[in-house]
């Protein structure tokens, strides 16, 4: 029997109409697909569901830890800021002679 090649678009559309009550021989018979292949590709489909999870969480872990990071850092540029403001201010200052 010919081997098909099936897009991995393809791919998840013929799995989404398990969803919509087919049986997943309609299906398979409809798009000449054996049920192994079928659920092979609902394997790799959940595999590769939970990786783009795993991905999001550390995403949004490194997202974190920046956002703390410039916020120290915005922090630490507030005081020098601050503190150089009141240099300048001490400097502009005319010097009392006694």
């Amino acid at each position: 029997m010919k081997k098909k090649q099936f897009t991995e678009s393809q791919r998840l559309s013929i799995l989404s109409e398990q969803g919509s009550g087919k049986s997943i021989e309609e299906i398979c018979r409809s798009h000449q697909i054996s049920p192994a292949t079928f659920y092979n590709w609902k394997q790799e489909a959940a595999i590769h569901n939970d990786e783009d999870k795993r991905r999001l969480k550390d995403l949004e872990v490194e997202n974190a830890r920046l956002k703390k990071m410039y916020m120290n850092l915005k922090i630490d540029y507030d005081i020098l800021t601050e503190g150089y403001s009141l240099a300048k201010k001490l400097l502009a200052q005319p010097t009392k002679k006694i």
